[in-house]
């Protein structure tokens, strides 16, 4: 699943509102890694609606992009848009922790 780096963005935003922009940092092919990428796949999917971009860097394949959001452990999601930037450690699978910490509003 994780062959490059970075992934494309998972899906596109639909017209009108505001664009989350989310980098998921995963080292390869953990279990932890896979259930923090199914986790905000369908997180996103529920609580988005379509409004989101998703980029998974796996730290793996170059460790150096993690001095890019400052990644002190994995998985972390960061939520770069809209500001401020927020994150999460973890593998995501707490739902209301995940919407509470990144503050996604009900949409």
């Amino acid at each position: 699943m994780m062959e490059d780096a970075t992934m494309e963005p998972a899906r596109e935003t639909s017209a009108g509102g505001e664009t989350f922009l989310l980098k998921l940092y995963v080292a390869g092919q953990t279990p932890k890694s896979m259930a923090a990428i199914e986790n905000l796949d369908r997180i996103c999917t529920e609580h988005l609606q379509g409004r989101y971009r998703v980029e998974v860097i796996d730290l793996a394949r170059n460790p150096k992009l993690a001095r890019t959001d400052k990644i002190l452990a994995i998985p972390t999601l960061v939520r770069n848009l809209p500001t401020p930037i927020s994150r999460i450690i973890g593998d995501l699978s707490d739902v209301e922790q995940v919407l509470v910490g990144l503050n996604f509003r009900k949409l």
